[in-house]
């Protein structure tokens, strides 16, 4: 009975002491190998637990054996880590503290150059890796800054296209009131012109009727022809009766419309491409003021330039317009 007893005790010894270093190994514990404390601080560990690994060139060469807070230095992490004792370590060396791709932490040994080794127990100099936000970050602030700048390009082209859009719309309101202008223009214009054949008119017929009146006393002009040769009359009222005579058909001329005048009186297209003259002339001679530099320059200006220039000019102008529409309404 006591063997038994006996038995189940040391049994259950050695199953505590295997599941002990079992567990320890699991830990990454290792009872069989030598291994050196250093101690790094840090401002924030970031998750990072007891039993994470410790690693150089991606190789494990310790753990994470203890983490507590230093109060008495503005609540830093000071982190124990036991690392291979046949590592070594200079001053130079950081301990980086860096994380997996699912959020794993891990501490890396930068070692660097060892002119100076560091004894077991003393401080490394920490530094924190930059994690993958921070990385994304770092890689989406030059992208976003370049698409701010095209979205404000792309308004300034938007508010561009509106302006000439509101540009375009007044033209085609003058445009559309032009017809209107001309219309009337024509209208006052062949008002005119029927005044004026209708004046002629009256005058033909009044001097035909003239005309007819003056037949008798030129009858009797002509009893008095003798008394009155020495005044040389007969020549005189020959050259009057020549005269109404060219006169009349002058008149008839008129009336059948087969020259400039009767035409002037019955068609308006002389009178339109006048009008039209007069306008042009009108706009070259304000041009020719507003801009004498555009005809005394040398060979004269380019289209370009003049264009640009009445281009600034009436930007200006309703700019003007605008200031004191605003001033009037205030």
């Amino acid at each position: 009975m006591r063997n038994k007893e006996l038995m189940v005790g040391i049994f259950a010894a050695v199953a505590i002491v295997l599941l002990y270093f079992g567990f320890n190994f699991l830990k990454g514990i290792d009872f069989f190998s030598s291994t050196s404390k250093y101690y790094v601080i840090y401002e924030n560990v970031d998750n990072l637990a007891v039993s994470n690994p410790v690693q150089v060139s991606g190789f494990s060469v310790g753990r994470v054996s203890k983490i507590e807070i230093m109060q008495n230095k503005t609540h830093s992490v000071l982190v124990e880590i036991d690392i291979d004792s046949k590592i070594q370590l200079g001053d130079s060396t950081k301990a980086i503290l860096d994380s997996e791709l699912l959020g794993g932490k891990y501490v890396i040994l930068s070692i660097g150059d060892v002119k100076n080794p560091l004894p077991a127990g003393s401080t490394l100099r920490s530094e924190v890796a930059k994690g993958m936000f921070d990385k994304i970050t770092e890689t989406a602030e030059p992208v976003a800054s370049n698409l701010q700048t095209t979205l404000r390009k792309f308004n300034t082209a938007i508010e561009g296209l509106t302006k000439v859009s509101q540009r375009l719309d007044s033209i085609f309101t003058d445009l559309q009131a032009t017809p209107n202008l001309l219309n009337a223009t024509l209208r006052n214009a062949n008002g005119k012109i029927t005044t004026l054949s209708t004046s002629f008119s009256d005058v033909a017929s009044n001097l035909n009727v003239t005309l007819t009146e003056l037949k008798p006393t030129l009858k009797n002009f002509a009893v008095l022809s003798d008394s009155l040769k020495r005044m040389e009359l007969n020549k005189t009222i020959l050259k009057t009766q020549q005269t109404l005579t060219s006169l009349n058909e002058t008149l008839g001329r008129l009336k059948k419309g087969d020259n400039t005048v009767s035409k002037l009186m019955t068609e308006d297209s002389l009178y339109v491409n006048m009008n039209r003259l007069l306008i042009r002339m009108d706009s070259l001679v304000s041009h020719l003021n507003n801009y004498p530099k555009h005809f005394t320059a040398p060979l004269g200006k380019s289209r370009k330039k003049v264009v640009r220039d009445l281009k600034r000019d009436e930007d200006k102008r309703k700019a003007d317009e605008e200031k004191k529409k605003a001033a009037a309404k205030n």
